[in-house]
């Protein structure tokens, strides 16, 4: 067992990483509190009342990204705020809108998703020593996956016309997207469930494999980096060439041998910084100005908890949805089609 000295040790050195696996397990828990209250609510409705109702927590809507790409469309085409699923249009926005100045901050410091790959990752290098590092090639042909999966998904949505759009979001399929999704766990098939267990078992050899080869949403997120507005530099004159950087990497970006690292799937998570023996030759750039590590993550979370309280104070964040309707609605979720 580790002693008090190792841990306030490893504080002293790695703040900023401690905080982020605090905060990533805080989020997790999070997000299996809201999986929990979802389905106590789903019960009440699908039991008859039998059991307690439990109010639906907004936040479940963050997991609903098609609905809330197609309400986003509405919202900058017409003006029109979805007032179904108001929370994805406020969580997918603010996600989006934050790439663009503070790279892929959700996906490193609060998506469980990135923080199971995390994990996972973690679990095989106790297993077996190591992750394992893809060539060059295979790393190219993997890479465009993501970026085709969101084109098509983007795709989708760009061709629908506003009134399809706005149809579809207050259509009854879209009303129960949420119950939709809890079915899809409650009653996983074959097919989903060897494909989760297949990237369940890649992401222990190769670190953060969905995150960085199929995920559209952190694609999405990461389109913003591409006017490097915020980036890592380092000084080459006093870089050792240690490779510390790029160890530590999650998303195996080969920091030591980068000037500048413009790559999309940087996630400003901090870790190459700090694990930098070298004072100040790894550091954060703002719009080409140095900027202490903490600025980044910081102002990541004053934006985020300020917009979801804006968005609560003004009635951009609850559902209208009544209960009436949702006790209509959800024993017949799973015969309801778009």
């Amino acid at each position: 067992m580790k002693s008090m000295a190792w841990y306030r040790k490893k504080l002293k050195h790695k703040p900023i990483q401690i905080t982020r696996y605090a905060v990533q397990a805080v989020f997790m828990l999070f997000s299996l509190y809201i999986g929990l209250q979802f389905y106590k609510f789903y019960e009440h409705f699908v039991t008859n009342g039998k059991t307690p109702f439990v109010e639906r927590p907004s936040a479940v809507e963050g997991f609903l990204p098609i609905s809330a790409l197609v309400a986003l469309k509405v919202w900058l085409t017409s003006g029109d705020f979805d007032v179904i699923h108001p929370a994805g249009l406020v969580l997918l926005s603010f996600f989006v809108g934050t790439g663009l100045l503070l790279r892929k901050s959700f996906c490193s410091w609060i998506c469980p998703i990135g923080t199971v790959n995390e994990l996972l990752a973690w679990v095989g290098r106790k297993i077996f020593k190591k992750n394992v590092d893809m060539p060059r090639w295979l790393v190219w042909l993997l890479t465009p996956i993501k970026y085709i999966l969101l084109l098509f998904f983007i795709s989708m949505v760009m061709q629908m016309d506003i009134f399809s759009a706005k149809s579809f979001l207050v259509d009854n399929y879209n009303k129960v997207s949420d119950v939709k999704m809890l079915l899809l766990f409650l009653n996983i098939s074959g097919f989903m469930l060897k494909f989760i267990i297949v990237i369940f078992i890649l992401s222990l050899f190769f670190r953060n494999f969905w995150c960085r080869f199929l995920c559209p949403y952190g694609a999405l997120i990461s389109l913003g980096s591409i006017f490097r507005i915020t980036k890592i530099e380092r000084k080459v004159d006093t870089c050792t060439n240690c490779g510390m950087c790029t160890k530590v990497c999650p998303q195996r970006l080969k920091v030591h041998k980068l000037e500048k690292v413009n790559s999309l799937n940087c996630s400003a998570c901090m870790s190459c910084v700090e694990a930098c023996p070298i004072k100040d030759t790894l550091y954060m750039t703002v719009a080409k100005k140095k900027v202490n590590k903490w600025v980044v993550p910081v102002t990541f979370f004053v934006l985020f908890f300020v917009v979801i309280g804006v968005a609560k104070m003004t009635g951009h964040w609850n559902t209208i949805i009544t209960y009436e309707e949702w006790k209509q609605l959800i024993p017949e979720a799973r015969y309801i089609g778009h």
